[in-house]
């Protein structure tokens, strides 16, 4: 049995994630907060012991650090065989969207709020400008959803928005 530890920021949509992707897939986990605002994964103790690519969230796996989302919500998925694709045809829909998600979606709107929430003195039409970025990604995917029930596949999988 596999023991996990989610180094996270309650923040963080991909520390949402990864604690539901475990907790759909009937798994239990040792939540360890991190003061993300204190910019703790900045430092160099963070870099060395935790993340050398100073990013949360961490997953750690009988005491292995897996990093980046996307990659470990496919494994989990693989692992606990649920939420996964089954065809090639569903793999490229499912890895277009996750990263289309990191890419986009989540990493436009983590800017924007780092800029909101943690940034003393955001310029006003730099937050604009993110803001409008995040609308239109939100828009694009209303306009997919309008069309489907699911994201990647025609059914719940590892895809962020169907989690």
């Amino acid at each position: 049995m596999d023991t996990y530890r989610l180094h996270y920021f309650p923040e963080s949509g991909n520390s949402y994630k990864l604690a539901l992707m475990l907790t759909l897939c009937g798994q239990t986990f040792e939540s360890i907060w991190t003061d993300f605002g204190a910019r703790v994964t900045w430092t160099p103790e963070w870099r060395r012991t935790i993340n050398p690519m100073g990013e949360i969230p961490v997953l750690e796996v009988n005491g292995r650090k897996l990093t980046q989302t996307a990659p470990i919500l496919l494994q989990l998925a693989a692992q606990y065989e649920k939420f996964g694709a089954t065809n090639d045809a569903e793999t490229y829909e499912l890895l277009r969207w996750l990263f289309w998600d990191n890419q986009k979606m989540s990493g436009g709107m983590a800017t924007y709020r780092f800029l909101r929430t943690f940034t003393p003195k955001s310029d006003p039409a730099v937050l604009a400008w993110h803001l409008a970025r995040v609308k239109d990604y939100l828009g694009i995917l209303e306009q997919h959803l309008g069309a489907t029930t699911f994201v990647a596949c025609e059914r719940l999988t590892a895809s962020r928005h169907n989690l």
